[in-house]
């Protein structure tokens, strides 16, 4: 039978490639890569550093245009859907015409597949029983993030709140302490109560690292993201919002 693997890399550095990721990609006969474009070259080129470095035999890397998505309609959730079915397409494609039976094929996820990642969804999707599957977890960007800010994503009998940029924009915080992800509308402006952790790039030469209260770092992180997209011609950030807490027994 077919074997699939999905395999988290971590969040940009080769060094978080844990020892089981290492493995998988030393099974691998064939290793199924989307390609951004060249703005989000330095992807692709991560990856297949990674595969050269870490294969064992001889192998083959398919490369497919990722489907792009309508990122300007406002109707947010069909165009999710209709961007994922088109993924699965290819997907499927892949798996059924260019890996032969007995071999395993792989997918590189950036960061770990569990974490805002649709890949093992689709995988789920187009799996029809001519092949297996597994799934070998990543260092996320929230896990590369707390770790260059040297704080820990939770606080004694608190709730961690984990979301999205878009929801925290509509919902507002959940908790006191709220991970946010895929934000492309600098959702945390304005939530001047709460402490920010804010990365880009985590892991990679281009990392930026700003903390502080969002009072006082919100315009300069606005500033230092909208110019390194510009330079880049894409960025992916992620932050932890932490409420400040007052002091229980103020001096009077």
């Amino acid at each position: 039978m077919k074997r699939v693997l999905i395999i988290g890399i971590g969040a940009g550095d080769p060094d978080h490639l844990t020892f089981q990721a290492a493995k998988a990609i030393a099974a691998a006969d064939v290793f199924f890569v989307l390609d951004k474009g060249e703005v989000k070259g330095d992807l692709v080129r991560l990856r297949q550093h990674l595969i050269e470095t870490h294969a064992a035999g001889p192998y083959r890397i398919v490369t497919e245009q990722d489907p792009e998505r309508d990122r300007t309609t406002p109707a947010y959730a069909a165009a999710v859907e209709d961007w994922r079915a088109r993924r699965a397409a290819i997907y499927g494609r892949l798996i059924r015409e260019e890996l032969a039976d007995g071999q395993t094929g792989a997918f590189l996820v950036w960061g770990d597949p569990g974490l805002y990642d649709s890949t093992i969804a689709i995988v789920e999707e187009v799996a029809d029983g001519s092949f297996e599957y597994a799934v070998v977890p990543g260092i996320s960007s929230v896990a590369a993030l707390t770790a260059r800010h040297r704080t820990s994503l939770t606080q004694v009998a608190r709730p961690v709140h984990l979301t999205t940029g878009r929801r925290l924009a509509e919902d507002g915080p959940g908790a006191d302490d709220v991970l946010v992800m895929l934000d492309a509308r600098t959702a945390f402006d304005g939530l001047d109560d709460f402490h920010i952790y804010w990365g880009a790039y985590l892991g990679t030469p281009d990392e930026i690292l700003i903390e502080g209260p969002v009072a006082e770092v919100a315009e300069q992180i606005k500033q230092v993201r909208a110019e390194a997209r510009a330079r880049k011609g894409w960025i992916m950030d992620t932050y932890l919002l932490r409420r400040i807490r007052k002091a229980e027994h103020p001096e009077s």
